[in-house]
């Protein structure tokens, strides 16, 4: 007799992919600076497409973009700014890249001025704790919140671009500050054991 197959949140669906990045990623509180840069500036990019899309190029993202270490993207020219849009490994969208670089340079500034890092920034608006949410069905979880209008709001003031409200509360979802892995699904119970930081 084989098992039942676990409770997983819909939106993954059946995509190995995504049930992988479901099942391992999504939820899991991150407090590598560097970590939660890259995730920031790729739900830039998701904006106005699926995050399947972006899961499918994230390694050619991560190549294109030398590992997304900010210290690199920071210096980026014209000439690797063309490389860049010539790359079929990405998406190609000139607003977006050139974006990454400014977002880069912001992470520099801000570095220098947090003492606790990009990682406190963020995690402050939480109160450096997820917030564990008890959601039942997928259209209960809401598309923004007033956290993450706080963050967006401190983000772009610090120079940031690409996240809105909504993009930072999916950033949110993805990086653990919130834990929207719905109530009957296995990773709700598992997420929520991870609250401490690592």
């Amino acid at each position: 007799m084989s098992a039942e197959p676990r409770a997983r949140c819909p939106w993954c669906g059946s995509d190995p992919v995504y049930v992988a990045y479901h099942d391992h990623e999504w939820g899991v509180p991150e407090w590598d600076d560097r970590a939660l840069f890259e995730k920031l500036v790729l739900d830039g990019f998701q904006a106005g497409l699926s995050w399947i899309t972006i899961l499918r190029k994230r390694e050619a993202f991560r190549e294109a973009f030398d590992g997304f270490v900010p210290e690199t993207i920071a210096r980026y020219d014209r000439r690797k700014l063309r490389r860049l849009m010539a790359n079929p490994g990405i998406v190609r969208n000139r607003a977006k890249i050139e974006s990454s670089v400014t977002s880069a340079r912001a992470w520099l500034a801000l570095m220098e001025r947090e003492p606790e890092g990009f990682a406190g920034f963020l995690w402050r608006f939480v109160d450096g704790e997820p917030q564990v949410n008890r959601f039942r069905r997928q259209r209960q979880v809401p598309a923004e919140t007033k956290e993450s209008q706080a963050m967006s709001k401190a983000l772009k003031e610090a120079g940031f671009r690409f996240c809105g409200p909504t993009i930072v509360y999916a950033f949110m979802q993805a990086v653990g500050m919130v834990n929207d892995h719905l109530v009957d699904c296995f990773r709700h119970g598992e997420v929520s054991r991870q609250r401490a930081r690592s």
